[in-house]
């Protein structure tokens, strides 16, 4: 039986993308299904693209109830992967699927994290404060954003020359080498 993997997003999807293709053929693991909290989400098209069944669910039904819990579970997920998904995993997910809910994050942690420190928002904190170079961070998830204990990080030299978009467009370059190898590593510990 293949191990199973859920990601959530709320985004384009670009690394959720390259997790698929990853996956796509793999003997042993698969990406079972995409959740997210966007309708509108692109992911949930490139999910689409792949033949990956997509839910959506809003912010009651994540925080108030134990519904999307309860459905992982039934999917028998033994990894779930955010990528690109916004909000704060809750307390009940967290104890649910301890050690087994992973998060990716565009900077090297602990600078840079954090609540509001996503995307552009972290690349133009580097930027402003003249870092000489960056990264990623690929963690547990915790009931704190970006707190959770450090698995792998990746790092990249910068130049006073490079704008924002061009830290961006570096940090992707890293996000697509590396969170699909580790998430294999991961879930054949």
């Amino acid at each position: 039986m293949k191990k199973r993997i859920a990601i959530f997003a709320s985004g384009s999807g670009t690394n959720a993308e390259e997790i698929f293709k990853k996956f796509h053929h793999h003997s042993t693991i698969e990406v079972a299904l995409l959740l997210s909290n966007n309708p509108t989400a692109y992911a949930i098209k490139r999910a689409d693209n792949f033949g990956i069944p997509s839910k959506v669910f809003d912010r009651k039904t994540f925080y108030e109830t134990d519904e999307i819990v309860e459905f992982l579970k039934t999917q028998e997920v033994d990894l779930i992967v955010l990528a690109g998904f916004m909000w704060l995993v809750p307390q009940n997910m967290v104890k649910a699927f301890p050690n087994k809910i992973i998060n990716i994050h565009p900077a090297l942690l602990p600078k840079y994290g954090g609540k509001g420190m996503y995307g552009m928002h972290v690349h133009e904190a580097v930027k402003e404060n003249n870092e000489t170079e960056t990264g990623i961070t690929i963690h547990y998830v915790n009931e704190h954003y970006d707190e959770g204990q450090i698995i792998f990080q990746a790092k990249c030299e910068l130049s006073a020359n490079d704008s924002p978009k061009d830290i961006a467009n570096k940090i992707h370059k890293l996000e697509h080498n590396h969170y699909p190898r580790i998430i294999e590593e991961l879930i054949n510990i």
